[in-house]
Formats: structure tokens, C-alpha cells, sequence
């Protein structure tokens, strides 16, 4: 799909997005329930529990349980978004997320919140940067990352539309509108949010923005970079990555997790089978220091400037 991408002025938190969606669902569908772990505030579930109270089950610091019931709810025909900080969810509970859940093909979306370096300032034990390498490598688990608001909104919604598991990657760090009017998102498409035959850079989650800032960029030097916002992971928009293979002189990936066996790792076993390019993988190397987001995505390559030269160097 390929979209014009408005202005980026105003910044929103993505969890907003995510609660609204699911109060909007809750009042449509009897089945909707949410489950979280002693987290309304930060998951923003609260604003289902002040209108809903009997919709909302809160299982306490309990992550394991936290999946495992939401799994017992979807057997019994409840679609449940189970919601946590995405480091204890994805981290304390990836057995569950295995066997309650992707195993069993539980109808059971799974929302992990402040992802990535989004608690930057307390540390590794906080940042969530292996989740999409751990999610991915899980069979039948549908693996998204949205951008913005628009795309967190119509992921939530696919979500509850789709019939079987579902890891949701959302963050509390204030990002731009990056998509249009009208944009429909679909489970395992990507979105073209910018044209260009010289080089072409692959991102998803709050990096999206910093990708087509780096795009500006190059075009003021007569660069014209493609930028595809490749919200859904697994499974991945392999025609877009072959056409941006084949159309193109490179790919560079930007991601705010390790990048290893993440968004870089599912884009580049693509090129490697179908259509072997040049390829600059930009993400975070392992643990990080404690730091701001902004510090730590700067730090690790990923600024706009950052991305711009990893784009150059690919195009040699």
C-alpha cells in the first residue's frame, strides 16, 4: 500500500490509542474483556474500568498468570487484550505466550506498552528490546508494531477482527501522525509512506518518523529514499521487501530493539532467499546504558542523521 504522508507537528501517546480502541470495542462486542497485570494506569485500561468495571480483570503483578488467564478467557469465548509493560510481559511470561497462547491458537491479543527504551532512564532491566526477536520466533503469533495513533487504532481493530493470538508492540513515547486520512491497515501489509528508486528504508514503531525525517534529508542532496513502514513483523510483506530489492540500489532497517532476529533479521532472510541487496541493519547492539529515549536511539545510529548515513553508505 502506498500512502501520502501529512505534516508530523503534534505528538501522541500510542497507549491512548490503544485504550480507546478497546472501550469503543467493549461497548460493540459483549465479548471484549481486558486483563492486566495491577498496571491500569500505565496500560491506560483505567479508562474501560471507570466505564466497564466488570469488564476489566486485574490479576496483580502476576504476568504469568496474566497470559494464562487471558488464554482460559478465550477458550471460553471472551476475546481478551491482555495488557502489560512489554519488558514483564514478553520477558516473565514467554512460556505462556508460547503454549497457553500460540500453541494452543488462543484468540488472545497480548498488548505490551512502554516498549522499547520508552522507561530509557531505568535501565535494562526496563528496556523491553528483545520482545520482537522473542515474538517472531514463536509459530502462529502475529507480531505488529505500529507507528502512530491511526496505525495503533487499526491494528487494535484487526486485532479483535482476526481469529487467533496476537503481540502488539506499543510505546509510551510521544510520536507524530505519520499516516493519512482514510488509512486501513491490514494484518501482514506494509505501508509505502514515501517514494523513492535510489534507496529504501524499512522501519516500524517510533523510529517511523525518524526514518522520514532522514528522507528529507537525503533529498535535499537529490537522494530519493523509499520509506515503508513495515508495521506487521510476522508475518512480513515479503513482496514489498523483494520490490524494494529489486527497485532500489539498498535497504537499510531501523528498529527500536536489538537487531538481532527482529524487524533487520526478518527483512534481511527475505533479500537473502529472493533478491540478495545491499543491507545496513540500524537497531540497538545488545544492552543499553541507562538513558533517555531520545539519548539512546541518537546514541545507536538511529537520529535522522544517523539514518541518512547508514542510507549513503549503502548506495555506496
Amino acid at each position: 500500500m502506498t500512502a501520502q504522508t501529512p505534516a508530523r507537528a503534534e505528538l501522541f501517546d500510542c497507549r491512548d490509542a490503544f485504550a480507546d480502541e478497546v472501550v469503543e470495542l467493549a461497548h460493540a462486542d459483549p465479548r471484549v474483556v481486558a486483563v492486566v497485570n495491577d498496571s491500569l494506569g500505565s496500560t491506560k485500561i483505567s479508562k474501560l474500568d471507570k466505564l466497564l468495571p466488570d469488564r476489566v480483570i486485574n490479576v496483580g503483578i502476576a504476568e504469568q498468570n496474566l497470559v494464562g488467564i487471558g488464554a482460559g478467557l478465550a477458550n471460553g469465548g471472551k476475546i481478551p487484550f491482555v495488557s502489560a509493560a512489554s519488558p514483564f510481559l514478553s520477558g516473565r511470561a514467554l512460556e505462556q505466550i508460547k503454549v497457553d497462547a500460540a500453541y494452543t491458537g488462543a484468540n488472545v491479543k497480548l498488548v505490551g506498552v512502554s516498549s522499547g527504551v520508552a522507561y530509557g532512564e531505568l535501565g535494562p532491566t526496563h528496556h523491553s528490546i528483545e520482545d520482537i526477536a522473542w515474538t517472531r520466533a514463536i509459530d502462529r503469533l502475529v507480531v505488529i508494531v505500529p507507528a502512530d495513533p491511526v496505525d495503533t487504532a487499526q491494528a487494535i481493530r484487526a486485532a479483535h477482527e482476526y481469529e487467533g493470538p496476537v503481540f502488539i508492540r506499543t510505546s509510551r513515547i510521544g510520536v507524530p501522525i505519520v499516516h493519512p486520512e482514510g488509512f486501513r491497515f491490514r494484518i501482514g501489509e506494509s505501508v509505502r509512506l514515501r517514494d523513492g528508486d535510489d534507496v529504501t528504508i524499512i522501519a516500524n514503531g517510533v523510529v517511523v518518523t525518524r526514518a522520514l525525517t532522514a528522507a528529507d534529508l537525503l533529498a535535499a542532496e537529490g537522494i530519493e529514499a523509499r520509506v515503508i513502514n513495515m508495521a506487521t513483523v510476522a508475518p512480513i510483506d515479503r513482496e514489498a521487501i523483494v520490490s524494494a530489492a529489486t527497485e532500489t540500489r539498498g535497504i537499510v532497517t531501523v528498529e527500536e530493539a536489538v537487531v538481532g532476529g527482529g524487524l533487520g533479521g526478518a527483512v534481511a532472510e527475505v533479500v537473502v532467499e529472493e533478491a540478495p541487496v545491499r543491507m545496513r541493519l540500524l537497531g540497538f547492539p545488545g544492552f543499553c546504558p541507562t538513558g533517555s529515549p531520545t539519548f539512546l536511539l541518537d546514541h545507536f545510529g538511529m537520529s535522522p542523521d544517523g539514518i541518512a548515513a547508514a542510507a549513503r553508505e549503502v548506495i555506496g
